[in-house]
């Protein structure tokens, strides 16, 4: 399994070079827990690492990846909510000041939504189901004109998840107050260039 005997050299790698440079680093995050001031809602494509992107150390930044980034609504019902409970850890638990919503080019699970789910599963998708925080989304990106559909709807999944992280009463409650900050991302691929988004006019700009 030369795939995984790749990943057990990297291991050997950081603990030849990396860990020695940022041992009290990685000792004082065993001694004293993480305090990380951001959390990262991204998506688990492995091409867009938001260690990477935003050259964080350990203890940096809380990050919670999914299949397109995505964030559900506020749902108090039974149930197994994993995104929820990463999100109620990192504001409640860790106290976060600002949680950023980064999606990006290319995504699988938008193009898997805006071809309808057709994934090629036999019975049920879970990805279908988690792509249904968007339908709406994705409905209206098909009925208008776009010249980048998939590109519009990525950004619109940005706001949408946004949306929803305002619909749990702990996050209202602090931004409401200042404690808490919401932003919205966008990444390219194959630029290599961040784009962020201004609430206020619903663009997405260029990191200069």
């Amino acid at each position: 399994m030369p795939e995984f005997n790749a990943l057990l050299d990297g291991y050997k790698r950081f603990r030849e070079y990396n860990y020695p440079r940022q041992k009290a680093r990685f000792d004082e995050l065993s001694q004293h827990g993480q305090n990380p001031p951001v959390m990262v809602i991204s998506c688990c494509d492995s091409r867009v690492d938001p260690a990477t992107i935003f050259d964080t150390g350990p203890g940096q930044m809380f990050a919670l990846r999914n299949v397109a980034n995505l964030v559900p609504p506020f749902d108090s019902s039974g149930g197994m909510h994993g995104a929820s409970a990463a999100i109620e850890f990192g504001v409640t638990g860790l106290n976060v000041k600002h949680v950023v919503v980064m999606g990006h080019g290319q995504c699988g699970g938008i193009s898997a939504a805006l071809k309808g789910g057709d994934l090629g599963v036999t019975g049920h998708s879970f990805i279908d189901d988690w792509m249904s925080i968007i339908t709406d989304a994705r409905n209206e990106v098909i009925a208008t004109s776009h010249d980048n559909p998939q590109r519009a709807l990525e950004l619109e999944a940005v706001k949408i998840s946004l949306g929803n992280l305002r619909t749990f009463p702990f996050i209202a409650e602090r931004e409401q107050r200042g404690e808490l900050k919401l932003h919205g991302a966008w990444y390219a691929i194959g630029e290599a260039t961040l784009f962020t988004l201004d609430e206020a006019s619903g663009e997405f700009s260029a990191v200069e």
